[in-house]
């Protein structure tokens, strides 16, 4: 039996190696160190592919989060903690979150998925901005658009980001929380 996991992995490698196209069953079966049949029973197509990797980012973001919004944390610690969450899966993701973000390539019912997942995603992060700003954490404004300016802030991280530049993933997101939060006293 393939882990999925170990396809995800296959498929995000050729994506970072190559560019979507690079994308293939015979290049996740060498990958994976399988005969193209034995992936091909699991893996029919190449869009299967990149819906395994897709479902496996969002399943992965959405444990991360939900731990993030459902513990004891003050709101303002839980924003802070959305934000890391957000620059790190920038930067893990990097190499293959234009696949997602695009569309191309991924099965009509996994880019419905995306659709759902991104909403869902979004209207959680709202209701962490609702209550930083309820709390006086964050300055009054229209939630949907702080949100949105949050989240965007974090994910251009994954087009900017070289590691070779010595800058710590830890570092981009303490300067993105002291652009919106003041130090607390």
């Amino acid at each position: 039996m393939i882990d999925l996991d170990a396809v995800a992995d296959a498929v995000a490698g050729l994506v970072i190696d190559g560019g979507e196209k690079a994308i293939s069953i015979v290049g996740a079966a060498e990958r994976l160190d399988v005969s193209r049949a034995t992936l091909y029973r699991l893996v029919p197509t190449k869009e299967d592919l990149v819906g395994i990797m897709f479902e496996r980012a969002t399943r992965q973001q959405t444990e991360v989060m939900s731990e993030v919004v459902e513990s004891e944390m003050p709101v303002r610690d839980r924003l802070i903690r959305l934000i890391e969450m957000q620059v790190e899966a920038a930067v893990r993701m990097r190499g293959y979150m234009p696949v997602f973000f695009g569309g191309d390539g991924l099965p009509s019912d996994v880019f419905q998925r995306w659709h759902a997942w991104s909403r869902e995603y979004e209207a959680t992060w709202n209701g962490c901005v609702e209550e930083a700003m309820a709390q006086g954490v964050l300055e009054r404004a229209d939630v949907g658009t702080t949100t949105r300016l949050l989240l965007g802030m974090c994910l251009w991280v994954s087009r900017w980001y070289r590691p070779e530049e010595g800058i710590e993933v830890e570092h981009i997101a303490r300067v993105a929380v002291s652009l919106i939060l003041p130090e607390s006293s």
